[in-house]
């Protein structure tokens, strides 16, 4: 059999308690059909980038599955079917991930970048930079072409 992660968005006015039933639901198909449902994450109430079906926010569930391909088409063909999922996604892979996903794993305070600069180094002050270079400081260009001198204005 082959092994799958699957991700589906469920409606923001569902409850958590719905979106477990919805799980529950597709994880019985999935058996029915001679699969199996590893991890179960509910990563919960999320806003969307763009609206799906008037919905701003949606709920989040993912699935590590082990079935044949009929029984993830079955459990996809029941998703299309029902109003309450806005969208899903199926992704084939090689092994399933030990421990909890990305989402669900709590980043550290201290690895992010701090918002007051101090990782950039010192601030500078008004007036602490350095001095402008006029045009003619700069040196002529190697292997370029000497701009003539123009011609006085005719008046």
């Amino acid at each position: 059999m082959a092994l799958y992660e699957h991700v589906f968005l469920a409606r923001q006015d569902m409850s958590p308690q719905q979106v477990d039933a919805l799980v529950e639901q597709y994880k019985g198909v999935l058996e029915a059909n001679g699969g199996k449902v590893g991890r179960v994450e509910n990563w919960g109430l999320k806003s969307l980038t763009y609206r799906i079906k008037k919905n701003r926010k949606a709920h989040y569930a993912l699935m590590d599955i082990d079935a044949p391909a009929a029984a993830v088409h079955e459990m996809e063909r029941q998703m299309r079917i029902n109003e309450d999922v806005l969208r899903y996604m199926t992704i084939a892979v090689e092994k399933h991930e030990e421990g909890p996903s990305a989402m669900m794993q709590k980043r550290d305070r201290d690895d992010r970048p701090r918002r007051d600069g101090d990782d950039r180094g010192p601030r500078r002050e008004f007036g602490d930079r350095p001095p402008r270079r006029e045009f003619g400081d700069r040196p002529p260009r190697e292997g370029g072409f000497e701009r003539a001198p123009r011609p006085p204005r005719e008046a």
